[in-house]
């Protein structure tokens, strides 16, 4: 009878054991190792009363149906340690929450392992920090290696340590700290759940030099910072997430180009650049500049509409700087009849990218609105590599229109066929090591607020500057915001959760198991 007893309460405690181990992952949303050992030692007291019983009958004697169980019992935890040691040395982790909560994006895991310096994350949080934080500074110091070191800190109780911070953190205030060396970027998360993009901004800030992006003005170019349909606002948020400072450049009254500017761009000039700022953008790429050119299309009408003198000499074609790097931007409008967007033949829908990794890679579609096409020039410059970038899907169903009257017809001897070059790609090499590069793409609209956001838009223009920058990681783009759901139970709901989740069955399974185990002694 004694020995029932010491039976069932093994079992019993195996249960308990099981049952918290599950409980801990499911409230963690993470199974982790320690998980995986409770439960290990869990199975174990589990399954100790049956197999002593099947084993060691009345006279202790080992029967064939005991070493049948002794045998799948050893296989089991040989299984278990050859599966915990895998796991160890390649680690794996099953986040079980419905939003992923516990996972960090794959951009944020690439800027983890591109740290080259110690990092540390303060967060000042008045009272009960939230969950959703706690969860993710445990990935970012188990992804880091050491690398990254978090703490949590309410400013009211450690007082003087928060005033080292350099301001007074108020009640209803959160904030976090980035820090590296002597370099420290401060994220005010008060209002909005602290994102991964925000952290992942402040660390490019505070381990990497930041480059800077000069956007020309004075000629009816696109805005950089603004919240208009036309204006670059969200594409400026993009840059600086990837510790891009943008800044307007007015070349009117200066006599060169900055060489601060790490890359110039030219974001849809509506009027002509002067011959003197021609020629300061030329000589600005001959001493190793880089430049991004989004020209803009040509105005269409209808033939009760003409067009007047101004608007045929709107929106230039930058020709005379382009024509020094080979190609040329004709005076058309891409059309493409079996891929588009939005139901408008004008507005090109392309996954068709010619091989170049750095700048097309992990793109899906992109469209453009009425761009031109553009031609490569005879006898352009043999140090100068030209390469076409983007292309119309379709071949038979895609031209450039040169009828800017909307009469959409293809005319083998004026317009140009399909498929059409809608953006090139150049590189030239000097004699002092240097290298210049150069992208145009005939459209600026797609990287303006109204349609940034549609398909890869965003992501062609964040790998284009990159690669004008030479900058060697991978862009980080906005993440989705996410409303986690929570479930908010009074005490007795969760004690009557916790009877019919956990004791309920364990009270049964306990029932059946001791009876069986009573019929098996006798």
């Amino acid at each position: 009878m004694k020995t029932n007893r010491t039976h069932f309460i093994i079992f019993f405690f195996g249960l308990l054991l099981l049952g918290t181990g599950l409980g801990i992952a499911f409230y963690e949303g993470v199974f982790s190792s320690r998980v995986r050992l409770v439960l290990l030692l869990g199975l174990i007291c589990f399954c100790y009363g049956p197999i002593r019983v099947l084993m060691f009958q009345r006279h202790l004697a080992l029967s064939r149906r005991g070493r049948s169980m002794l045998i799948v019992l050893a296989a089991s935890i040989c299984v278990y340690a050859v599966i915990n040691a895998l796991a160890h040395r390649y680690p794996q982790r099953w986040d079980a929450t419905r939003y992923q909560q516990h996972t960090l994006l794959p951009e944020s895991v690439e800027r983890i392992q591109e740290l080259n310096t110690n990092v540390k994350l303060t967060a000042f949080v008045v009272g009960l920090p939230p969950k959703y934080l706690e969860d993710m500074f445990k990935e970012y110091e188990r992804l880091s290696q050491g690398k990254i070191v978090t703490e949590i800190v309410d400013p009211l109780v450690q007082i003087s340590y928060a005033a080292q911070f350099g301001s007074v953190i108020k009640g209803n205030e959160r904030k976090l700290f980035v820090q590296a060396g002597a370099e420290r970027k401060e994220i005010d998360f008060t209002d909005v759940p602290l994102s991964q993009e925000a952290i992942g901004n402040a660390l490019m800030q505070v381990t990497r030099t930041a480059r800077t992006a000069c956007f020309l003005t004075g000629h009816g170019e696109a805005k950089l910072y603004g919240s208009e349909p036309e204006a670059l606002g969200t594409f400026s948020k993009h840059l600086l997430a990837n510790n891009i400072m943008g800044k307007e450049l007015l070349l009117g009254m200066a006599e060169t180009v900055p060489d601060s500017c790490d890359v110039l761009i030219i974001a849809g000039p509506k009027n002509h650049l002067t011959v003197k700022e021609e020629r300061m953008i030329i000589d600005y790429l001959d001493r190793g500049g880089d430049a991004l050119f989004l020209i803009e299309n040509v105005i269409v009408t209808t033939e009760d509409n003409p067009l007047t003198e101004i608007q045929e000499k709107l929106y230039p074609s930058l020709n005379n700087i382009l024509k020094w790097w080979g190609i040329k931007v004709e005076d058309n409008v891409v059309v493409d009849l079996a891929s588009h967007a939005s139901g408008d033949v004008g507005s090109p829908a392309t996954r068709n990218y010619l091989p170049h990794r750095a700048i097309v890679r992990d793109l899906d579609y992109t469209f453009f609105i009425r761009p031109r096409s553009i031609k490569m020039l005879k006898g352009r410059r043999k140090d100068v590599n030209v390469a076409p970038l983007i292309m119309t899907a379709s071949s038979e169903q895609s031209w450039g229109e040169t009828n800017r009257y909307l009469k959409i017809k293809f005319d083998p001897e004026e317009d140009r066929a399909g498929p059409v070059p809608i953006a090139f790609a150049m590189m030239e090499a000097h004699e002092d090591g240097s290298i210049s590069r150069l992208i145009a793409i005939t459209d600026s609209d797609f990287l303006t607020n109204a349609y940034i956001t549609a398909y890869s838009n965003a992501q062609l223009g964040i790998n284009a500057v990159n690669w004008l920058t030479e900058s060697d990681y991978k862009p980080f783009l906005d993440q989705k915001e996410v409303n986690v759901e929570k479930l908010d139970l009074t005490s007795q709901q969760k004690r009557m959760v916790l009877f019919y989740l956990l004791l309920g069955p364990g009270l049964i399974i306990s029932i059946g198991m001791w009876i069986w185990m009573k019929r098996a002694y006798r």
